[in-house]
């Protein structure tokens, strides 16, 4: 089972998985693509919100 801080990513964790820069990523979530939210100052990006980002983009490939 996984906890609520298991499914919140940070900027750079997105980075990585994506394989994108900084940038590319708040661009993605500037224009509404990828769902954050922001503690604080802190943005974090729920998992399931990079893993449909993910899937809407090999559907569109398909």
């Amino acid at each position: 089972m996984t906890t609520a801080a298991e499914e919140l990513l940070t900027v750079p964790e997105v980075m990585a998985l994506l394989k994108v820069g900084r940038s590319k990523v708040y661009d993605l979530i500037r224009t509404r693509r990828l769902a954050s939210i922001t503690i604080d100052r802190s943005r974090r990006i729920p998992a399931g919100a990079v893993r449909g980002f993910i899937a809407g983009r090999i559907e569109e490939a398909a």
